[in-house]
C-alpha cells in the first residue's frame, strides 16, 4: 500500500512539473521594434508577452549593453525569468517613475504619462508649463542633482522604475537604488549622433507605459515634418556660411562636424566651416583659429550663454571681429527659457529636431518661410 502511494505520488509531481514546463514555454522573440535612426538600442517582443529593451549606448564608447524585461502585470505570476539575464526587471505599466534628464519630459508628455512622474534631480531646469504645474502643486519631489540622487527619498517614493542616465560606469547612487529591488534603466538617448536619432528614444519610453502605438505615431509625424523641412531647404537659392559656439577661459568650443548639432546645419541647407572635422562632440580652438576660418561667416548660431551684442563685448571684444557680429546675424536660444530659468532647447530640442530644423531654415532662409515663429532660436538683444 504504501509503495502504491509513493507511486502515485510520483506521477502525480511529474505531471504538475509536466504541467509547469508547458505552462513556461521557451522564451522567444516574435517581433522586433521597427528602430531606424537610433542606435543606442533595441527592443522585441516576446512570445510570452515579455519585453526586452537592450540599451547598446549608454555612454560614449560604453564596454558593455544592459539588457531589461518588461513583464505585464497580469503575467507577473506565472513568468519565471533567470534574473541574472537581465539588468533588470520592470512590471507594466509604470504606475511611478523617476527620470533624471529635461531631454526625458517631453517624451512623457507627448505619451501623456507626465503624470507618473514622482521625482527628478534639479527641478528648476525643467522649461515644461505643464510639468512645472506639477511640480508646483508637489507632485513631482526635488531630488538633489543627477550626480547624488538623494536615496532616501528615491527610496522612501519607491518607484516602480528609475530612468537614468550617465558619463560613464561609476554610479555608486544607481548601485545603491538597484540593491534596494527598485529597477534602474539607463537612456542613452544624448550619445545619439542625428537629431532623428535622439528623437526616436520616445520609443525606448512607450514599452514602459505600453504605448507603443501612440509612440510609433507621434514619431512617425516628428520624422515627417523633418525631412518635409529639409527637403524645403534644398529649393534654397543661396548657401551661407555658418560659425557657432563662443569662448570659455581663452578656448572656443564648437560643435564638431559629425554632431549633432552639424547635421541642423547641414539639412538646413548651409554651409557649417567645420562640416569636415570627424568630432561627434565639441571642437576645442584658439579665437585666432575661429576668426581666421570664420571671421567673413554669414550667421552665427548659438553663441553659447550669450543672449545680447553688448554681453559679449563685454565678454571679450575678439568678437566685433566677426561680420556676423557686425552684421547682426548671431542668433541664440539661450534667451528661451522656462519659468525658472531652465533651457527650453535642451529640454524639448531633442524630442523636437523638426522644430529646430525650422528655426534654422527661416533664419538661413527667411523666404521660405515668411511668417514662421521661431521655437528656440531668437536673435541677440
Amino acid at each position: 500500500m504504501k509503495k502504491l502511494v509513493l507511486v502515485l505520488i510520483t506521477i502525480i509531481f511529474l505531471a504538475c512539473k509536466q504541467e509547469r514546463k508547458e505552462q513556461q514555454p521557451a522564451l522567444i522573440a516574435i517581433e522586433n521594434a521597427q528602430i531606424n535612426y537610433a542606435k543606442g538600442f533595441t527592443i522585441e517582443k516576446l512570445n510570452s508577452g515579455i519585453t526586452v529593451i537592450k540599451i547598446t549606448s549608454p555612454w560614449p564608447n560604453a564596454e558593455s549593453a544592459f539588457t531589461y524585461a518588461l513583464i505585464p502585470k497580469k503575467k507577473m505570476a506565472s513568468i519565471t525569468l533567470n534574473k541574472e539575464e537581465y539588468d533588470a526587471i520592470v512590471t507594466i505599466p509604470v504606475e511611478r517613475i523617476v527620470v533624471t534628464s529635461t531631454t526625458h519630459i517631453p517624451a512623457l508628455e507627448a505619451l501623456n504619462v507626465e503624470n507618473k512622474l514622482v521625482g527628478f534631480p534639479d527641478t528648476k531646469y525643467i522649461s515644461s508649463e505643464k510639468t512645472r504645474k506639477r511640480i508646483d502643486e508637489g507632485f513631482i519631489k526635488e531630488l538633489g542633482n543627477n550626480e547624488s540622487l538623494n536615496t532616501e527619498m528615491v527610496l522612501e517614493m519607491n518607484p516602480d522604475v528609475v530612468v537614468g542616465f550617465s558619463i560613464n560606469s561609476q554610479n555608486k547612487t544607481y548601485e545603491t537604488i538597484q540593491r534596494s529591488n527598485i529597477p534602474v534603466a539607463y537612456n542613452g538617448d544624448w550619445t545619439e549622433e542625428t537629431p532623428l536619432g535622439k528623437a526616436e528614444w520616445i520609443k525606448f519610453f512607450a514599452p514602459f507605459f505600453e504605448k507603443e502605438i501612440l509612440a510609433d505615431s507621434i514619431f512617425k509625424k516628428i520624422e515627417t515634418n523633418y525631412i518635409k523641412a529639409k527637403d524645403l531647404a534644398k529649393t534654397a537659392k543661396n548657401h551661407p556660411s555658418v560659425i557657432s559656439g563662443a569662448m570659455y577661459k581663452d578656448v572656443w568650443y564648437l560643435p564638431g562636424g559629425k554632431s549633432w548639432a552639424a547635421q541642423f546645419v547641414k539639412d538646413a541647407n548651409a554651409n557649417y566651416l567645420w562640416k569636415e572635422t570627424m568630432e561627434t562632440g565639441s571642437l576645442s580652438l584658439s579665437w585666432e583659429n575661429v576668426l581666421e576660418k570664420g571671421k567673413k561667416a554669414d550667421f552665427w548660431i548659438g553663441p553659447s550663454q550669450f543672449t545680447s551684442y553688448l554681453n559679449m563685448s563685454d565678454a571679450s571684444p575678439h568678437y566685433q571681429q566677426f561680420e556676423a557680429f557686425q552684421n547682426k546675424k548671431v542668433f541664440t536660444f539661450s534667451s528661451t527659457k522656462g519659468a525658472t530659468g531652465g533651457l527650453l532647447y535642451y529640454e524639448l530640442a531633442p524630442q523636437r529636431p523638426d522644430l529646430v530644423l525650422k528655426d534654422l531654415i527661416y533664419i538661413l532662409h527667411p523666404e521660405l518661410l515668411p511668417k514662421y515663429q521661431s521655437t528656440f532660436f531668437k536673435p541677440l538683444d
